[in-house]
C-alpha cells in the first residue's frame, strides 16, 4: 500500500465553499479509479476546529503503484494543477492499516498527525509502536479507519484516521472535514502490519 498527499494552502479570505462545491461537482470522478484504495477529500477552514489556515489537502491510499502513476501522469492530476498550481506531492509507504467499526458510515472528520521517526530506538521498535498506535484510533467508537505511513527520505511518520463524527478525544493532530470519500478499492487495502 502506498500513500500520497498534496496540499493547497489558500488565502485567508478565500471562501471555502468554493472548494466544497468543487468536491461536490468532481469528487465522483475517482469513485471507480483503478488501483485507488481510497481518497479522502480533506478540507480545513481558518478559525474552525483549531485550523490556522484554509487548506484543501486530499489524502490517498493506493493498492497499486500503477493506479497512482496513472492518476499523476495521465491527466486527472492536471485539473487541480491547472486551477491551483503544481504542488509538491508527498508519498509514503505503509506500516499499518486498520478498518474501524464505523467503516460503512460516511466519513465526516479526518485527523492527520505527523512526527519525526525518533533517533535512538531501533527502527523495528518504532515501526511496532506505529502499528500499535494505528489500532488505537481504529478501535474507538465512530472510527472508519486508521493508517500509519512513513517517508524514509525525511524519516517522518504520518498517522491518518477517519471518523464518522467529530474527532474523538485523545486523537491528536490536525483536524479536517471530509466532504467526500472515494473508495473503489478500499476492500483491497491490506489490513494490519504491512511487512
Amino acid at each position: 500500500m502506498h500513500a500520497m498527499q498534496y496540499t493547497f494552502t489558500l488565502p485567508a479570505d478565500c471562501p471555502m465553499d468554493v472548494i466544497r462545491e468543487r468536491v461536490a461537482r468532481t469528487g465522483h470522478l475517482l469513485d471507480d479509479w483503478p488501483g485507488l484504495g481510497l481518497k479522502a477529500y480533506l478540507v480545513r477552514e481558518r478559525g474552525q476546529d483549531g485550523s490556522p489556515v484554509n487548506q484543501y489537502a486530499p489524502f490517498y491510499l493506493w493498492h497499486t503503484v500503477e493506479g497512482m502513476n496513472a492518476f499523476l501522469w495521465e491527466g486527472a492530476f492536471q485539473r487541480p494543477t491547472d486551477d491551483f498550481g503544481r504542488p509538491a506531492v508527498r508519498q509514503w509507504t505503509s506500516l499499518a492499516y486498520e478498518e474501524g467499526g464505523a467503516a460503512g458510515s460516511p466519513a465526516r472528520t479526518a485527523v492527520l498527525r505527523r512526527r519525526p521517526v525518533p533517533e535512538g530506538p531501533p527502527l523495528s521498535a518504532v515501526a511496532a509502536d506505529a502499528v500499535r498506535e494505528t489500532g488505537r484510533p481504529a478501535a474507538l467508537g465512530g472510527a472508519q479507519l486508521a493508517a500509519a505511513v512513513v517517508d524514509t527520505g525525511r524519516w517522518e511518520l504520518v498517522h491518518l484516521s477517519l471518523h464518522a463524527g467529530d474527532a474523538p478525544d485523545g486523537v491528536e493532530g490536525e483536524a479536517f472535514r471530509v466532504p467526500h470519500l472515494s473508495g473503489p478499492g478500499r476492500g483491497l487495502l491490506p489490513r494490519g502490519r504491512q511487512w
